[in-house]
């Protein structure tokens, strides 16, 4: 594996990013707070190119982001390192974070290139743990608010977005050959594997097996929900914009009558914002330690 492979990699993910609406970077953050969420970010998302399209050896390559990111995290000023594991590390060091979520990241992906498909649901949450969960913790560092208490609400939160990304994009991932339906759930709604690459319109056991989903996913966000209520200022507001977000997205699927099959739902960005503010307002006008419907 080489330096010079991996950078090519990281410099396409790079003007990638720059055109994505991704509220992470919203010019309304404190420009420190903006820089730490950039860098996770672009780490989060280089780490999961190598894993979805790398048209290398990608296990080697995941080998050799995790030595680099051992290395920078051991010496922040390291040379020769990647821009985008450096910056990473330097802000894991900065914000004093826990540097096994940079880890976590990792594994997860050298686990989509082992395991394809998950027999229970717990199977997925534990995969949910490794690729959705450290990037909300990393967020929280961001905005220095790393604390024990607001972990599992953030968990919650990040699970259900990852969720929602999985049942949105259904066709997708199994037309990669990658099923993130648990087997108990499919066996469970008499759903055949196969039904999944057949393309639209989806039968209706796959609609009621996605009504289902759907329906957990937002559990997951909404049990996240007083996370936003424990936080204050910029912090608030970044965090009820990735839960609406979540919410918007599933709202997708079903304004698509639970066809998962048709192509990746459209996201209303007018509904994730009023939902948002509306949490935050909610939110504001709580009293301390009261749970905002």
């Amino acid at each position: 594996m080489t330096l010079r492979s991996l950078t090519c990699t990281q410099v396409a993910l790079a003007d990638r990013a720059r055109g994505e609406n991704f509220t992470v970077a919203s010019r309304v953050l404190p420009r420190s707070v903006r820089l730490h969420l950039l860098g996770f970010y672009a780490f989060a998302r280089f780490v999961d190119e190598i894993g979805d399209a790398y048209e290398g050896d990608r296990l080697a390559a995941l080998d050799e982001v995790e030595n680099q990111t051992r290395a920078a995290l051991h010496d922040p000023d390291l040379v020769g390192a990647l821009p985008v594991v450096a910056t990473a590390a330097r802000s894991v060091s900065e914000l004093d974070a826990d540097p096994s979520l940079l880890f976590d990241l990792i594994a997860a992906n050298r686990q989509d290139q082992t395991v394809s498909a998950y027999d229970t649901f717990n199977d997925l949450l534990a995969y949910c743990a490794l690729s959705a969960n450290p990037v909300g913790r990393l967020v929280l560092a961001a905005f220095r608010a790393s604390r024990e208490a607001l972990f599992a609400w953030s968990d919650s939160i990040c699970t259900g977005l990852q969720l929602a990304e999985h049942w949105q994009d259904v066709a997708e991932d199994a037309a990669a050959g990658r099923v993130y339906l648990p087997r108990e759930d499919l066996a469970q709604f008499g759903v055949e594997p196969a039904a999944l690459t057949a393309g639209p319109p989806a039968s209706r056991a796959l609609r009621a097996l996605s009504v289902f989903e759907v329906a957990r996913a937002r559990g997951y966000l909404d049990r996240g929900q007083p996370l936003i209520g424990a936080l204050d200022g910029s912090a608030r507001w970044a965090v009820a914009g990735f839960w609406a977000g979540g919410h918007a997205a599933l709202d997708g699927i079903a304004q698509r009558g639970f066809d998962v099959l048709a192509g990746t739902p459209h996201r209303s960005r007018l509904r994730t914002v009023t939902r948002a503010m509306t949490l935050v307002i909610a939110a504001h006008r709580a009293q301390p330690g009261e749970m905002v419907a």
